[in-house]
């Protein structure tokens, strides 16, 4: 899964000796979000040639543009679809300040039709037990995760496993701690439902295949487990 966000050319950084510069926030999400949506109809045949050509690289810099437009703090994908061919993500990443931009543009969002789907937060995949991730020069197995869930009340602590996680720089080892957890439960299912999130050095015992925690959390979400602890 790759994000693309808007980021100055390096000919456009400013003097590090002067203060960045304030990227502009729209005032109405309403008029952003339509503003958004002409810009799309207008990219997307180009858009389209493009993922035809497995070549997403040659309208990122229009798209980065045109969501920046809408708010310059929105991450956004192309995906594989789950109902279309392709979907569009727009995330705030559940900031509270952002859901106001992605509430507009999710509500001014075109019908889905079996070319595109729209979605306003990274939505689970159907089976993340047969997805298998790249990540440099390893091929990780997602089905291979295990994990410790500890539910408090309506929200879950847990400890995720791989015998990889061990071996992979901070960086990469936080990225791939919760690359599962979202592909799994989805990105609003997950910020709204896990509290603390972990690696464990060893595999946990009494840990959860990660279908297993899907489980859990959405009957947790539904009000069909009761807390402990």
């Amino acid at each position: 899964m790759r994000w693309f966000r808007r980021r100055p050319k390096e000919d456009d950084v400013p003097d590090p000796r002067t203060p960045w510069p304030a990227r502009e926030v729209p005032e109405d999400p309403e008029a952003a979000a339509v503003t958004f949506w002409r810009r799309w109809f207008e990219l997307l045949p180009e858009i389209n040639a493009a993922l035809g050509d497995g070549a997403p690289q040659r309208v990122e810099h229009e798209l980065s543009s045109a969501v920046a437009r809408l708010h310059p703090d929105l991450h956004f994908s192309l995906e594989r679809g789950h109902r279309a061919i392709y979907a569009l993500v727009v995330t705030g990443q559940e900031d509270p300040a952002l859901r106001p931009f992605t509430d507009a543009w999710a509500a001014a969002a075109p019908e889905e039709d079996s070319i595109w789907e729209y979605h306003d937060s990274v939505p689970p995949v159907p089976d993340p037990s047969e997805v298998t991730v790249n990540l440099g020069a390893h091929r990780v197995a997602l089905a291979e995760f295990r994990v410790a869930a500890l539910v408090d009340g309506d929200v879950v602590d847990v400890a995720v496993y791989h015998p990889m996680l061990s071996e992979l720089d901070p960086g990469a080892r936080s990225a791939l701690t919760f690359l599962p957890l979202d592909a799994t439960l989805g990105e609003r299912l997950a910020g709204q439902r896990l509290r603390r999130v972990e690696t464990a050095e060893r595999e946990p015992a009494g840990s959860l295949s990660l279908l297993e925690l899907r489980d859990l959390v959405r009957k947790l979400d539904s009000g069909n487990v009761g807390g402990s602890g």
